[in-house]
Order: C-alpha cells, then sequence, then structure tokens
C-alpha cells in the first residue's frame, strides 16, 4: 500500500509494572514535504509496557477515526514486535480460540487487544515493525514523548 499518511507509536514503563506512557505521532507526505497533523501522549500509574503499545496505537486508530481530511489508510510504525505481530498474526488465532493462548490460558490484555481489532477493521493500515532506539526521526520523538508523560507522574 503506497500511502501519504504514517503512523508511529511508542509506549513503556518505568519498571513493568510501573508508571507507563504512551505516545502516537501522525505524519502527512505530500508532494510539499512531511508535515505533522497531529501527536499526542498519556499516561498511567500502575501498568506494563505491552499495555502502553497497544495503547498508543488504540489512540492514534481513535484519532484518526475524528479526522475528515486525511486519508483513513496508514503505514502504521511500532516498535513492539508485540503489537506488529500480535495484531497481523497472532489475533486470527486468538479469537478462533474463544481468546485463548496457544496453552488454553486467557490472551493477556485482552479488552485491548478487542478494541484495536474493532478500531483496526475500520482503516486500511499496514502494520511495520521499526528498531527501538535506533535513530529513526518519528520513532525517537514518540520515545521522549513517552518518556514525558511518565516523568509528569
Amino acid at each position: 500500500m503506497d500511502t501519504g499518511l504514517k503512523i508511529y507509536t511508542d509506549g513503556g514503563c518505568s519498571g513493568n509494572p510501573g508508571p507507563g506512557g504512551w505516545a502516537y505521532v501522525m505524519v502527512l507526505e505530500t508532494f510539499q514535504g512531511k508535515k505533522i497533523i497531529a501527536q499526542e501522549k498519556g499516561m498511567e500509574r500502575n501498568t506494563t509496557n505491552n499495555r502502553m503499545e497497544l495503547s498508543a496505537v488504540i489512540n492514534a486508530l481513535k484519532a484518526l477515526k475524528t479526522m475528515d481530511d486525511v486519508p483513513h489508510q496508514a503505514a502504521l510504525y511500532t516498535d513492539s514486535q508485540y503489537v506488529q505481530k500480535g495484531i497481523t498474526e497472532w489475533i486470527h488465532l486468538w479469537k478462533r480460540n474463544s481468546w485463548k493462548t496457544s496453552d488454553k490460558s486467557p490472551v493477556k490484555n485482552q479488552d485491548l487487544w478487542k478494541e484495536l481489532d474493532l478500531l483496526a477493521g475500520e482503516f486500511t493500515v499496514k502494520w511495520e515493525w521499526v528498531r527501538g532506539h535506533a535513530g529513526h526521526e518519528y520513532n525517537e520523538r514518540c520515545d521522549r514523548m513517552t518518556q514525558e508523560a511518565i516523568a509528569s507522574l
């Protein structure tokens, strides 16, 4: 999918579990260049890294849902293989197995996975994994915003 909308997300915790933060940045690429059209961060007092990674993506897609003047197809970049593999591979098995893992235990963060599944179904999303802390401009920006959110608690 060739798209001009790119969404970057990140989430993290200070301790796991512990205080956590999430962030997203939406970048629209046009012939005139790149423009940040939305960015947001948030936090929770007692959470996990995986919940924050999922929250970043969910909040980005919720924001996209409210925007009329941007494409509702995007490339979404996450440095979380848990999110990228979860939404593109594992979720299909979880749903078939009544939200149980291969060892028959309940899927962790099921509430967030169900919310993400519904939201993702409203868009055309290409799910991309990027290596964290590897110098990618917008991934690094999300990481800084996540750390600011955690520090604000």
